[in-house]
């Protein structure tokens, strides 16, 4: 694990410590039965069989590159993402290291008809029950911040609770640990920037995408920022695109992913024919 997965991995510790002192997992399972949660990854599978699938996410800061966008109306991004075609939403939670919260993914959530995914570093399974909770649909799992018997164990926490899971990977090495995990993940996730050096590489993608399994939602992550970048990545195998930092910081973010999503049809042939 990198020294600064490290550290965020410690806070988030110390974040989940004090959301346990300040609210018992008994009240969370209440507010979460009252949530159902709408299939992220089948929402994922099924655009993708008639075009480019794109997880929007909203994201207002990270610690690579501070703050990403100062108007951060978490309703309105999200119907505008919605309206513009996004497949499903990706909602940071985390808050010292990317001013997220769980609020957020609420607010999101409910705004919208489309999955939300929460975006957060999860250690613990209060964390999943909270995701439920906060009207998640799915959680992220890093590989690189997990042991391959916490992915387990929280994956079937997870699916305990139906929520989706994808687990995000940067390496082969990480790969083949999910890969041989006894319960399968619903969409595993291929990460383009370097944990170490925060170096983004597309070809990180495309050397492990042969690897992952067909039966799984195939997830590229970062530095996507073209309809190019698209089209070789779906070329590749990929059936979605996580796609955060390059929409937040245009102007308008749901116009500039209608342009991407048009430009990214228009570049495949067999979408382009179907569509005529």
């Amino acid at each position: 694990m990198s020294t600064h997965l490290n550290k965020i991995v410690a806070t988030t510790r110390e974040t989940v410590a004090a959301n346990k002192a300040r609210v018992p997992v008994s009240e969370l399972e209440r507010r979460a039965a009252l949530h159902r949660p709408r299939g992220w990854a089948n929402a994922l599978s099924v655009r993708s069989a008639c075009g480019p699938a794109v997880i929007a996410e909203l994201k207002k800061a990270s610690p690579s590159k501070g703050l990403i966008r100062a108007d951060f109306n978490v309703e309105h991004l999200a119907r505008q993402y919605e309206t513009s075609g996004a497949a499903a939403l990706s909602v940071l939670t985390d808050e010292p290291y990317f001013q997220g919260s769980l609020r957020n993914l609420e607010l999101a959530s409910a705004a919208v008809a489309i999955p939300c995914l929460r975006k957060d570093f999860t250690i613990d399974e209060y964390q999943i029950v909270e995701a439920r909770a906060h009207r998640g649909d799915a959680i992220l799992l890093i590989a690189a911040a997990l042991t391959s018997e916490e992915m387990h164990r929280f994956t079937h926490t997870a699916h305990a609770i139906d929520l989706d899971v994808l687990i995000e990977v940067h390496t082969g090495e990480e790969l083949d640990r999910v890969l041989a995990l006894d319960e399968a993940p619903d969409a595993i996730g291929v990460n383009n920037r370097n944990l170490k050096t925060f170096a983004v590489r597309l070809e990180t993608s495309l050397e492990l995408a042969v690897r992952i399994p067909a039966d799984v939602v195939r997830v590229a992550e970062s530095g996507i920022a073209t309809a190019a970048d698209m089209v070789r990545l779906r070329e590749a195998g990929f059936d979605a695109f996580l796609i955060g930092e390059s929409l937040m910081r245009q102007p308008d973010p749901g116009a500039a992913l209608s342009t991407l999503l048009a430009e990214a049809v228009s570049s495949i042939p067999v979408l382009h024919e179907s569509a005529q």
